[in-house]
């Protein structure tokens, strides 16, 4: 009976381990939680035609010939983050296209696709590390810079120059993996590449602006391209 018992336990142990993702209500403050667990898709949604999971990473891909019509996403259904801070590790071929989508909201009648805040990532790295609003405003924080967004004008950038320039910056990127992490806290939203901050905006306009929303990772449209994903976590701030 006790050997059953243990066995039992050891099985529930694995489901939890394994199987369970937790919601974003369920993550405590201040305490970085894993939320792809790199065996399935629980927990999240995609089109499974461009995103796949090999060797414990989420992979997404468009190959040559395949058809792509609109942006799509690997998106987290565990609810809609508004303080928070993410991190995870990239790794993208040098034509791809890609980005961390957050406080962020899902496109009527489009199938997994969102609207929103994005920590930008290319292989060119022309614009990794900027925030860039899908489907939105466009181009907010250009690497380099830290800017504050205020209605019906252009982002203001009050700072070009304390973070370094975007070449200098460029050049802490590698060409494998790479740490991405965000930190959104009241409407500063900050993106750090490899430990170092890239960029960072202040939200003022009242009306496009988001203090939450969904969570996603990004495949552009492209000819081909290739981005990975590992060590996905989240903390709530």
């Amino acid at each position: 009976m006790k050997k059953e018992m243990r066995f039992i336990s050891a099985a529930l142990l694995l489901i939890f381990t394994v199987g369970f993702q937790p919601s974003f209500s369920q993550i405590k403050k201040g305490k970085f939680v894993k939320i792809f667990n790199g065996k399935s898709f629980k927990g999240w949604e995609a089109d499974t035609v461009f995103w796949k999971i090999k060797n414990g990473v989420a992979v997404g891909q468009v190959l040559p010939g395949q058809i792509i019509k609109t942006n799509t996403f690997l998106i987290w259904k565990g609810g809609e983050p508004a303080n928070f801070e993410f991190k995870a590790q990239y790794r993208i071929s040098p034509e791809g296209n890609s980005g961390v989508q957050y406080r962020s909201e899902a496109v009527k009648d489009i199938p997994f696709a969102l609207k929103g805040y994005q920590a930008d990532i290319d292989g060119a790295n022309r614009y990794t590390g900027q925030n860039y609003e899908e489907r939105g405003r466009g181009f907010l924080a250009m690497r380099g810079q830290k800017v504050i967004l205020r209605t019906n004008e252009k982002p203001v950038v009050t700072d070009s120059t304390g973070l370094g320039s975007s070449d200098a910056l460029k050049a802490l990127i590698k060409s494998g993996w790479n740490d991405i992490r965000i930190v959104a806290k009241g409407n500063k939203m900050q993106h750090y590449i490899n430990g170092v901050l890239m960029s960072e905006a202040i939200e003022e306009d009242k009306v496009l602006g988001k203090s939450s929303g969904l969570l996603g990772m990004q495949v552009h449209v492209m000819p081909k391209m290739k981005v990975e994903y590992r060590k996905i976590y989240l903390k709530q701030l």
